[in-house]
């Protein structure tokens, strides 16, 4: 994002693919929170949200559940406030671990759905 404006939910939707619904269904269930709301109402996101939603975006095609991310938000954020937490250092390194196991095991399954096309192909 090039510039400090708040955005309402219909542009970051657009900016990052996903639907307005499911922006609101992370707001309904504290996964991703609007920094303020306009005196209408609206929910405002910054950059920072933008860059949540996209860590959000990415753990989705690893197949972590809306439980799973919003537990590796909390160990994010409780790094941001204190990055000598021992006990949270150490979960982070699980599941980046974690994510490394599930980033391979999704590298083979394309693989092998590369390998099924191909002999689709030469029939």
């Amino acid at each position: 994002m090039t510039d400090d404006r708040p955005m309402q939910i219909g542009e970051l939707a657009e900016r990052t693919g996903l639907s307005i619904r499911t922006l609101r269904h992370y707001d309904e269930i504290g996964l991703l929170r609007p920094s303020a709301r306009s005196e209408g109402g609206f929910r405002l996101y910054t950059a920072d949200d933008e860059s949540r939603l996209l860590l959000i975006r990415r753990m989705k095609p690893l197949g972590y559940s809306l439980e799973q991310m919003g537990e590796l938000l909390a160990v994010v954020d409780g790094l941001e406030a204190d990055p000598d937490d021992a006990a949270l250092r150490e979960r982070f390194a699980d599941i980046r671990d974690e994510a490394q196991q599930r980033r391979e095991d999704l590298r083979r399954k394309v693989a092998a759905a590369d390998e099924f096309v191909a002999q689709l192909e030469a029939r």
